[in-house]
């Protein structure tokens, strides 16, 4: 039995199969931190250089495609291959950070000083939600790990079906500045902050039980898949915001 039915896609059943627990050493916290301060700069690294790249002139519309179509498929080759974790998850890090580095560059174009306030916004929120958990405000409990999971479902049900009314020609409501889409994305920034508690919760769970040190990449991996989505949706929400003054 699995000891997390997460929301987060890294942490779905399926890494919990053929678990050998006499590979290696345990996992620990402390491990878990450093893979996951490592993934960190392997993600600001290119995304600084990218996004200077952007600043100079260059178009950086392919690194930026290619890098998110790499992440994705890197990330799915590590919830399936997660013995491999040490090595994907690194490469997911820097594909990523090529990808955010160009966006976060355009916005920044748009509205200057957006993409920095986001940063501070997502790891201020990172930190608040991290003492929430240490202090038992909020717990992963199977009941709101069941709420989760239905709120990413719809989640994603909304975003596809915005993408396929774009492909006819309609707007979905998502896009733009109404009060309707900034109220969806303030839902969507909260949801995916309330996602932390679920990665917490892992990490946590994985150190109690032994599990093999290879998940201190998995840690780290959903730390960071998490972080990205809660940073892409603070961009979203904040140049919503700014596009009404």
């Amino acid at each position: 039995m699995s000891i997390l039915k997460s929301s987060n896609p890294a942490f779905g059943d399926k890494i919990w199969k053929n678990v050998d627990y006499t590979m290696s050493s345990p996992m620990t916290m402390q491990g878990t931190i450093n893979k996951t301060l490592i993934s960190l700069m392997l993600v600001i690294a290119p995304a600084l250089y990218v996004w200077d790249m952007y600043m100079q002139g260059a178009n950086t519309t392919g690194i930026m495609i290619g890098g998110f179509i790499g992440g994705f498929v890197i990330a799915m080759v590590t919830i399936f291959k997660n013995d491999l974790a040490k090595y994907t998850v690194p490469l997911y890090a820097v594909f990523e950070g090529a990808a955010l580095g160009g966006i976060s560059a355009m916005f920044e174009v748009s509205y200057p000083g957006l993409p920095m306030q986001a940063v501070a916004l997502t790891f201020g929120t990172f930190l608040v939600m991290l003492f929430a958990y240490k202090a038992g405000v909020i717990r992963a409990t199977e009941r709101f790990k069941s709420v989760m999971i239905a709120a990413m479902g719809g989640i994603m049900v909304v975003y596809v079906l915005g993408f396929v009314m774009s492909m006819f020609g309609s707007t979905p409501f998502t896009y733009g500045n109404s009060l309707m889409s900034i109220g969806f994305s303030l839902v969507v920034v909260v949801v995916a902050a309330l996602s932390l508690i679920l990665d917490f919760d892992f990490i946590e769970k994985g150190v109690q039980q032994q599990l093999p040190k290879n998940y201190e990449w998995m840690g780290a991996f959903g730390l960071l898949v998490t972080l990205i989505w809660l940073y892409m949706e603070m961009l979203r929400l904040l140049s919503k915001i700014s596009s009404r003054n």
